[in-house]
């Protein structure tokens, strides 16, 4: 995820400081990693240096004066392009679980044993998931489904790299 489009995205609804920034993204964005304040504010000077945000002003506090940041023409521009540029797709074509059953395979020990382990922890992610969606709000669902489906999707590639072990099998071995 870009955090410098999140947070241009997020300034399209009025000025805000630094912190404020941090709070709606770690609100909607961040519930697994949250954002570090040094890495909103570098994120803000970089964008401040690129004339994609502009200071819409400061207020004095108790420590340093808390800047407001506002968008700019040019950062609505960037965020729209940002936003109807589709992403590319994930194929996955070699990811480390597929390393992990060939090197199974080829040091003599179980493959069967390593998708077992691995579909016992997508089962309990699943769950995991599942509980977060059924307590959560309409973003955390939305969140929640997307992770399952692709979650879905292993545990049908496990199911059928299983079934294919023995071929599998005597294809890698020398």
């Amino acid at each position: 995820m870009s955090i410098g489009h999140t947070l241009l995205g997020l300034l399209e609804r009025g000025p805000r400081h630094g912190y404020e920034l941090k709070r709606a993204y770690d609100e909607r964005f961040g519930l697994e990693r949250p954002l570090h304040y040094g890495q909103v504010y570098s994120t803000l000077a970089r964008l401040l240096r690129n004339g994609l945000v502009t200071e819409a002003g400061s207020q004095p506090g108790s420590g340093p004066e808390r800047k407001s940041y506002a968008i700019t023409d040019a950062g609505i521009t960037d965020v729209e392009r940002w936003l109807t540029t589709p992403e590319n797709p994930e194929l996955y074509l070699q990811n480390t679980l597929y390393t992990k059953v060939v090197l199974a395979l080829l040091s003599g020990r179980s493959a069967q044993d390593v998708l077992e382990t691995q579909r016992s922890a997508h089962l309990k992610a699943m769950r995991t998931l599942t509980t977060r969606k059924l307590d959560g709000d309409l973003a955390d669902t939305l969140i929640c489904d997307h992770a399952l489906f692709h979650l879905e999707a292993d545990l049908r590639w496990l199911e059928l790299t299983a079934a294919r072990l023995d071929e599998l099998a005597s294809e890698v071995r020398p």
